[in-house]
């Protein structure tokens, strides 16, 4: 006689409207616990409740210590959490996003890189412009980034075609830092599919799609050369889930409403608090 798997069931939590929750996803992060001092100094000089949700994307294939420093820094405003496999930033970030309880969510990347100040600037412009969606851009006039020329013209590029296709009126959709409405999320998050290259774009053009529209540009400062970890594969990862994007949105309508028997319904993924 077959056994009935029993269904993943959790408690729904409260929202808190007034906590900011940030989501930081970290995998083969050795200045985690540097990182995350950083963030709770700036979160801090805020002066608003908030919380720290740290997402440390797979045990099995990390190289390093990740979680057991991360752990060193768990405690009442920052909560660690992970998983066994390795699934890729997109899904770490949504991992964390599940689990928050703020009225506004943010996420930002591991690795000291991006300046953690840029938060405070991301949610000043969310206040100024009323917006849905605040992303940090490195082409923004007020960055300060070292920018090479080739990663410069294929930015710009990328922009205009993702326009042109999408309607997302943005220079940048994939620097590490944005700012969402949670009621945003509540809508974007079960339609998506992308866990690893490019779950930004996917992110962005889910909530234009389904009327989010005021999405919005702010400052980061970035100390680091980022293009020293994106390699050719990662290139042509980004630009096989970019072809997957248009095909599941105009093609399919995978993310217009009436399709919600075809989104992923992974227990992982769901939000814990409402």
């Amino acid at each position: 006689m077959l056994s009935r798997t029993k269904k993943k069931s959790f408690k729904t939590g409260v929202v808190d409207h007034h906590l900011l929750s940030v989501i930081v996803p970290a995998f083969n992060c050795r200045t985690i616990i540097k990182d995350l001092k950083v963030i709770k100094f700036y979160l801090h000089s805020l002066n608003r409740p908030y919380e720290v949700i740290c997402v440390v994307d797979g045990l099995k294939n990390s190289r390093d210590r990740t979680y057991d420093l991360a752990k060193r820094m768990r405690g009442r405003d920052i909560k660690i959490y992970s998983y066994k496999e390795n699934k890729g930033k997109g899904y770490a970030v949504r991992f964390g996003m599940a689990r928050a309880r703020g009225g506004i969510i943010a996420f930002i990347d591991a690795g000291s890189d991006l300046n953690a100040k840029g938060i405070g600037l991301a949610l000043e412009h969310m206040k100024w412009y009323d917006a849905d969606i605040i992303i940090g851009s490195k082409r923004h006039h007020a960055s300060k980034v070292v920018y090479p020329w080739p990663r410069i013209i294929l930015s710009f590029l990328v922009q205009k075609a993702t326009k042109f296709v999408f309607g997302l009126n943005v220079s940048d959709t994939q620097t590490g830092l944005k700012v969402f409405k949670r009621n945003v999320l509540v809508k974007v998050l079960p339609r998506m599919i992308v866990k690893r290259w490019a779950f930004d774009l996917e992110m962005l053009t889910i909530a234009n799609r389904i009327g989010f529209t005021r999405i919005y540009e702010s400052p980061v400062e970035i100390t680091h050369n980022f293009m020293s970890n994106v390699g050719l594969s990662s290139i042509q990862n980004y630009f096989i889930d970019y072809l997957a994007i248009i095909y599941r949105t105009y093609f399919l309508h995978y993310y217009d409403d009436g399709h919600q028997d075809h989104w992923e319904g992974d227990p992982n993924l769901r939000l814990r608090y409402k």
